[in-house]
């Protein structure tokens, strides 16, 4: 219940403070892209109910001759790269938050077609919210591999707590700031979990 109200009264607050933010965000998306403005999608939240994520849009919506979409590095525009660098892509989830689909802290919300590919370890991770930054974030983002993500969120689901996610909230600004461990070394963003090797076997 702590967890909550503190979820609620900072999301609030930074809603507030941020409006200036957001609309100059929301207006230079659609100078440059178009709409929409947002990207929304459904992703798994708390026991692994599906709910409606919202972020700033930061790819194009480019296609091949055969209608399908171009990889991510083809579809990432510079302001995207930009928005991401900086972590300014997430502000909507804040929405998120205050609705209770989200937590300020807790494990990434992921797709939902990586559920089928999780071990029952990995499973786990879904027994608190999902959060906009997470201990797997703080420790790595996206340089680190998924196995490696897998066991910091579980780490976080055995021993949250609002000291740690006080922690973590610090530490998400310091890693904003600095623009680090943004994406996969070589790559653009995140290549796709494709399920841990003690399940593929």
């Amino acid at each position: 219940m702590l967890k909550r109200l503190f979820d609620i009264v900072l999301s609030i607050f930074l809603m507030l403070a941020l409006v200036p933010v957001i609309v100059s965000v929301a207006v230079v998306i659609w100078a440059q892209m178009g709409r929409p403005v947002f990207f929304v999608q459904k992703r798994p939240g708390m026991n692994g109910s599906p709910f409606m994520m919202i972020k700033f849009r930061t790819m194009k919506n480019a296609v091949d001759d055969a209608g399908t979409a171009l990889p991510d590095s083809a579809r990432l525009t510079q302001l995207g790269r930009f928005l991401r660098n900086t972590s300014l892509d997430e502000l909507p989830e804040l929405w998120n938050v205050l609705k209770g689909d989200m937590s300020l802290v807790g494990p990434r919300p992921l797709l939902m077609q990586y559920i089928p590919l999780y071990n029952s370890e990995q499973m786990r991770r879904h027994e608190v919210r999902p959060g906009i930054t997470g201990w797997a974030q703080v420790n790595g983002r996206n340089a680190i591999c998924w196995e490696e993500k897998f066991v910091l969120d579980l780490w976080y689901v055995d021993n949250n707590n609002l000291c740690l996610d006080l922690k973590i909230l610090f530490l998400s600004v310091m890693k904003v700031l600095r623009m680090s461990d943004i994406s996969a070394k070589g790559m653009d963003t995140m290549p796709a979990f494709t399920g841990s090797e003690e399940k593929k076997q």
